[in-house]
């Protein structure tokens, strides 16, 4: 396993488009409500992407996939396709996952938005989900085993009865899309990795409200749970420095610090 330590002139790339990356879900907000459809949104976050950052989407194109962001609502787990069929309407949840290039490197985020008026349930979802994100990246320094990000994870979310998706994982990330290391995000071997600084990676839980079993739609890219239940994601892109770990991809109306402190 070849995991690439990142140069202060490539850590530099990478903040200037992780920041890109996290802008375009912070233009998104506002478009998320009832009667659009998730083509809609895609288009948005094309031509602010191509328009206005100059830059280019990652997913345009990748292996084929035919859209801009990736956006998977209620029981879709990840790699939904955009569409004009998809209709927003009040209680979904949805994930919109963008992945941006600029100077040849990448920044891959996403998140979670509400349409409308929650469920208790679908609200809890998002929250946990978001929280094991954090808890994780909390624990990020040198030093550690890479396995405590995704025992911690599982601790987490399996806590509040939940379950976290195997199929899919985080990955390392710099001028390639996708680098060593995989980042599971349950307790299982990862080879001996030990965090050090300047490596650079994605971490994007997955969690189910019910099992953690997926399947794959005939369309070869859309992933559901296989009971058919609500799943909600995040994902960041950091880098581990010497004390702990940079969020490339950190948006403004985040604030980690007050999260964490209800949950560690």
């Amino acid at each position: 396993m070849t995991i690439l330590i990142k140069t202060p002139e490539e850590i530099q790339k990478m903040r200037v488009v992780g920041r890109l990356a996290a802008e375009v879900l912070e233009i998104i907000g506002p478009y998320v409500v009832p009667n659009v459809t998730t083509n809609d949104l895609d288009r948005v976050c094309y031509e602010h992407i191509t328009n206005k950052q100059h830059a280019t989407s990652a997913c345009l194109g990748y292996h084929g996939f035919p859209k801009s962001v990736c956006i998977s609502v209620n029981e879709v787990v990840c790699h939904g396709i955009p569409s004009d069929k998809h209709i927003l309407k009040d209680g979904d949840i949805v994930n919109i996952d963008v992945t941006v290039i600029k100077d040849e490197y990448y920044g891959d985020t996403s998140k979670m938005f509400i349409v409308g008026q929650p469920t208790f349930m679908s609200k809890k979802l998002c929250q946990v989900t978001q929280e094991s994100l954090y808890i994780a990246l909390h624990l990020i320094k040198p030093g550690i085993r890479l396995r405590e990000l995704g025992f911690i994870i599982q601790k987490h979310v399996e806590s509040q009865n939940f379950s976290v998706v195997r199929e899919y994982c985080g990955h390392g990330i710099g001028k390639n899309f996708h680098e060593e290391p995989q980042i599971l995000h349950y307790d299982a071997d990862d080879g001996g990795v030990i965090l050090q600084a300047g490596m650079t990676f994605t971490v994007e839980p997955m969690v189910n409200i019910g099992n953690y079993q997926i399947c794959i739609m005939k369309d070869g890219w859309t992933v559901k749970t296989k009971d058919r239940s609500l799943s909600a994601q995040y994902e960041h892109t950091i880098l581990v420095t010497e004390s702990g770990c940079e969020i490339f991809t950190l948006r403004a109306e985040e604030t980690i610090p007050a999260v964490l402190k209800n949950v560690i």
